[in-house]
């Protein structure tokens, strides 16, 4: 052993083959990351500081646009309707993707695979996609939830031109695509000691007790990364929200990126729609660094 280390020093290209071939792995993707995260991270933040609207004659403008943000009705609206839309969409998400994963991994379920293929297949479709189906589902004058209301007597609902309607609307697309959740569930749910049901079981305990005292704390770290995910997604949603009610009526649902969008390429406030994503991007990091720092004084991993 002595002489192959000796041997291996003494022959420099042997040592460097186990660090050059990570490395000729990791080049690659931080080149691509750069070029399409940190430049554009970098531009835009560059951009925050300037009125650019597109054109070459624009000008630094200091911490401006930044102060404009904090007395702008519109950004504080969307930012408002976006944490409205989190605070609602997470849970019922988290809970249905939890429940999805429940029922398919009983061991009284029968036909668990192709409830896992259909529960899989909105995942499977674009986002937009998304959106334009929940649309046409209940248009006001069109839409196939109307028709059934109006086929049992009922009247129908404007769910395009009530806010409220609309953004329930939003809520039902939202909590559809609950696949990629169910799996990560599937996976922790498979990973509880079944020695602990089964004493549990023996000890009296019901179902409920077993699932507060056991399912939940086997599952905690899972459900931490599910919320964090599902926050992150929820305060980056866009196509969905575009393709199907386009945060109407008027602005009452427009959601924060959208307003970061429609200032930036509709109005050509570029400089302006950065700025708003820079604080969006705080925004992110903060809730994030929250969500960290309570998971672990809970004790999560």
């Amino acid at each position: 052993m002595a002489l192959r280390r000796y041997s291996d020093a003494k022959n420099p290209s042997k040592m460097k083959k186990p660090i050059l071939f990570p490395l000729a792995l990791i080049i690659p993707a931080a080149i691509l990351y750069i070029i399409f995260f940190v430049g554009p991270a970098v531009i835009g933040l560059y951009y925050s500081f300037t009125n650019y609207k597109g054109l070459d004659n624009y000008k630094f403008v200091g911490i401006r646009n930044f102060q404009r943000l904090f007395v702008d009705p519109d950004f504080w609206s969307a930012l408002k309707r976006t944490f409205e839309y989190v605070v609602i969409n997470v849970p019922c998400a988290t809970a249905l993707a939890l429940l999805a994963a429940i029922l398919v991994t009983s061991r009284h379920a029968l036909g668990s695979s192709a409830a896992k293929l259909l529960f899989f297949i909105p995942s499977l479709v674009s986002p937009i996609i998304i959106g334009l189906i929940w649309r046409w589902m209940f248009g006001e004058s069109f839409g196939i939830v109307n028709q059934v209301i109006h086929a049992f007597g009922g009247k129908a609902l404007h769910w395009e031109t009530d806010s409220n309607l609309a953004f329930l609307v939003l809520i039902f697309a939202s909590c559809w695509g609950i696949a990629f959740n169910m799996l990560l569930f599937i996976g922790a749910l498979k990973n509880v000691p079944t020695s602990l049901y089964e004493a549990a079981e023996i000890d009296g305990a019901n179902a409920w007790q077993r699932f507060i005292h056991i399912t939940l704390p086997g599952i905690a770290p899972t459900m931490f990364m599910v919320i964090l995910l599902g926050s992150i997604g929820g305060i980056k949603e866009f196509a969905m929200v575009q393709a199907l009610n386009n945060g109407g009526p008027g602005t009452s649902n427009r959601l924060v990126v959208q307003y970061i969008y429609q200032t930036g390429f509709s109005y050509s406030r570029i400089g302006y729609a950065s700025a708003a994503s820079m604080i969006l991007m705080i925004i992110l990091v903060v809730l994030t660094l929250i969500q960290m720092v309570v998971n672990r004084k809970n004790g999560g991993q």
